[in-house]
């Protein structure tokens, strides 16, 4: 039986920065391998469904707790490719990170889960949804944390002057951040100017 990668959908809303990071960790898994669990409203389970298997339940109701991993960046263990011995699912939170980290995957995804699953960090600083996905799936493969390059924070050139600066850490593909090629287009264009306004008036 093959491991399922899981997202635990935490977010209130489904906006296109979460989106694209969904989309991305579909192509790195592939969609039989990937679920979203705790989708409540049925217009966001079809909208993922394209993507993976969709639940509306909690992934703590769906899974054996003993027979799952949960990425937790507040945890003091590392993730080892040991711990993926007689496991179904390695779970992480569908959640857009805050810098400084709030500790909302222990809050709204550990602390569902009792205390047999198996709960892991993927080293110092916070991984956007689709990198812990890719290192979590080569860890799984035998490939140790210490040996998967990594980098922390990305600057973005926009279009017209200035940056995007991203606090987050990034694992290296063929020697370049793993990130959706989407999320930097839509991060480095006018368009989520436009979002930000829309959201701040309400729309």
């Amino acid at each position: 039986m093959k491991l399922i990668f899981v997202i635990e959908h935490l977010e209130p809303e489904i906006g296109k920065w979460l989106l694209y990071e969904y989309e991305h960790t579909s192509e790195i898994v592939g969609k039989n391998r990937l679920m979203f669990t705790n989708v409540k409203k049925e217009e966001w389970r079809r909208l993922l469904s394209r993507l993976g298997t969709v639940e509306e339940k909690s992934a703590a109701e769906v899974f054996n707790q003993e027979k799952v991993i949960i990425l937790d960046p507040k945890v003091e263990l590392p993730l080892t490719p040991e711990d993926f011995a007689g496991k179904e699912a390695v779970i992480v939170g569908g959640i857009l990170g805050d810098h400084p980290p709030k500790g909302r995957t222990r809050k709204f995804l550990t602390r569902r889960f009792e205390k047999t699953a198996t709960v892991r960090n993927l080293g110092k600083g916070q991984f956007s949804i689709d990198g812990a996905v890719y290192v979590a799936k080569l860890v799984s493969e035998g490939t140790p944390l210490t040996a998967i390059p990594v980098q922390k924070g990305l600057s973005l050139k926009l279009n017209h002057h200035g940056e995007v600066y991203l606090p987050y850490v990034y694992p290296m593909w063929n020697g370049k951040p793993l990130i959706s090629q989407k999320l930097v287009a839509y991060l480095t264009s006018d368009e989520i100017i436009k979002d930000e306004e829309k959201m701040l008036k309400g729309e």
